[in-house]
């Protein structure tokens, strides 16, 4: 008796959970969902090929560098093209999918030398950057946001190839460990530079100009949302600052809306950031509009 009341309870919760799910999702392409591990493994192969020397699992001389790189680029170029293929697919692509796949893979390859290069200057600008900073080596076995920066970098050009999913996975991993939330689809200059870290937010629409450096609880977002017909939020519209050349945004700054902090300028703590500060300004007071609301 009892084993089929139990029986009879689980067939209705088994019942109700998967009319849920085929109700509500908007995919239903059973086994092809990109997985969180594989693309967490795939960060570690970039950092292995970029940084060699700090990631590698077995000593490297001049001799064997090369061939440890070309190793692991033919390891991540098969992990990338699967991760790749399922985010295809369970995306509802239904033509020339691995096609699709392999030259999303290959190009993002043949981008990592230029996410080197830009990690680097971002690790010089966070050494000039911080009198705590003993060394580089230092700051890239240590620092939350160079892990942030790197997650970025991937992400970002993964998104500019128009790959569904992973980008946004890829930067949560970051989220997750570093508590660093940088939206893939921000672009982030040269020589970039978050010092501490924690609770910086940037949004999807932003621009980030060159030597550019942010403080903890920086928060770069939206001040409000343009909706449609129907009350919803309209989507891919700039909506997050554009901030420019040389600028300092200290700790707990909010900046808000598509406004322009202009070259050189320096955003004081804790202040309330709605409209255009110019070129050269010190702001250490809020600037918050009148007609301002959520």
């Amino acid at each position: 008796m009892y084993k089929s009341l139990l029986s009879n309870t689980l067939e209705k919760t088994v019942d109700a959970l998967a009319k849920n799910y085929l109700q509500n999702s908007s995919s239903q392409n059973f086994g092809a969902m990109p997985s969180k591990i594989q693309l967490k493994q795939i960060v570690e192969i970039i950092n292995e090929v970029i940084f060699p020397e700090y990631f590698s699992k077995s000593g490297l001389d001049q001799t064997t560098l090369k061939f440890y790189i070309s190793g692991r680029l033919d390891i991540l170029y098969k992990k990338l093209f699967n991760q790749i293929y399922k985010s295809l697919k369970f995306s509802g692509f239904q033509q020339n999918v691995k096609e699709k796949a392999k030259e999303a893979s290959l190009l993002f390859i043949d981008q990592i030398p230029e996410i080197g290069r830009l990690l680097w200057l971002d690790i010089q600008a966070i050494y000039n950057g911080d009198p705590a900073a003993k060394s580089k080596s230092e700051i890239i076995l240590c620092y939350p946001s160079v892990v942030a920066i790197i997650h970025y970098r991937a992400a970002h050009e993964l998104l500019k190839l128009q790959i569904p999913y992973i980008p946004r996975i890829i930067a949560e991993l970051a989220h997750s460990e570093t508590g660093i939330d940088i939206h893939p689809g921000a672009k982030i200059g040269e020589s970039f530079c978050i010092d501490h870290g924690t609770g910086v937010v940037i949004g999807e629409t932003c621009i980030i100009g060159n030597y550019v450096k942010i403080y903890q609880g920086v928060t770069l977002g939206a001040k409000r949302f343009e909706l449609d017909e129907n009350g919803n939020p309209i989507k891919d519209i700039p909506r997050h600052p554009i901030i420019e050349d040389n600028v300092t945004i200290y700790a707990n700054a909010t900046v808000l809306g598509r406004i322009t902090v202009g070259k050189n300028s320096v955003i004081g703590s804790n202040v309330w950031i709605t409209k255009d500060v110019s070129t050269s300004t010190k702001s250490t007071i809020s600037n918050v509009v009148d007609d301002y609301s959520i």
